[in-house]
């Protein structure tokens, strides 16, 4: 199929496992994944290294089959909830719509379980609000993933999201289905389908039927 596949945030925990499928999958001839620091090489990868506060307009790359986001960060992390809108809304937004320009007709989206752009938490209001600007941009086929609380083993350190992955690993049993700990490669793994199939059309994949997958 040769299909090309441009993924944001691909150093992240969907974003690594995002990558590897992509790069282990026939019918994928090449994967650009923009980064700040370097990935270690691969025959099918092109990754070259942006700011992603001024991304190259006028890059090849952007002329993908699918663009997957994955872009993931924390307030804590961020500093504020100005900078993570910066990085979770901003540069979504920007880059999808520089893909779109380029001729890009399929976007998937990592967001998460109760987005909604008229939440009462900033987190949930920001995914929702993403995901709003995403649909408005027009993409031939639009994909959205909404995921509960990830599983997999993060290279930083969440103190609080790892409390609560062991309370819900406990707890699991009496958990609903849709509020389940979902692994960051069964996230993935929907997202890669969602890319490769390009079904025309705005689609929705909640939290327990990424369980339900694979």
């Amino acid at each position: 199929m040769n299909k090309h596949l441009l993924i944001l945030g691909a150093t992240g925990l969907v974003g690594q496992q995002l990558l590897q499928q992509a790069l282990q999958d026939t019918s994928v001839s090449r994967v650009t994944a923009p980064t700040r620091k370097p990935l270690p090489p691969h025959p099918k990868l092109d990754n070259p290294v942006v700011d992603f506060a001024a991304l190259p307009e006028h890059a090849d790359w952007w002329k993908a089959d699918a663009v997957l986001c994955a872009f993931g960060t924390t307030i804590r992390q961020a500093g504020s909830q100005a900078d993570f809108t910066r990085i979770d809304h901003d540069y979504v937004i920007q880059a999808a719509q520089l893909a779109l320009k380029a001729g890009c007709q399929c976007m998937v989206y990592n967001s998460s379980l109760g987005a909604n752009p008229n939440a009462a938490s900033f987190y949930l209001r920001s995914k929702g609000q993403t995901e709003a600007a995403l649909q408005a941009l027009g993409f031939a086929s639009m994909n959205i993933v909404r995921p509960s609380l990830l599983g997999g083993q993060r290279t930083e350190h969440r103190p609080g999201e790892a409390i609560a992955l062991r309370v819900f690993s406990w707890l699991a049993p009496l958990i609903p289905r849709k509020y389940r700990i979902v692994p960051a490669s069964r996230v993935a793994q929907s997202m890669h389908r969602m890319a490769v199939e390009s079904s025309a059309g705005i689609h929705i994949l909640e939290s327990a039927a990424i369980l339900g997958e694979g």
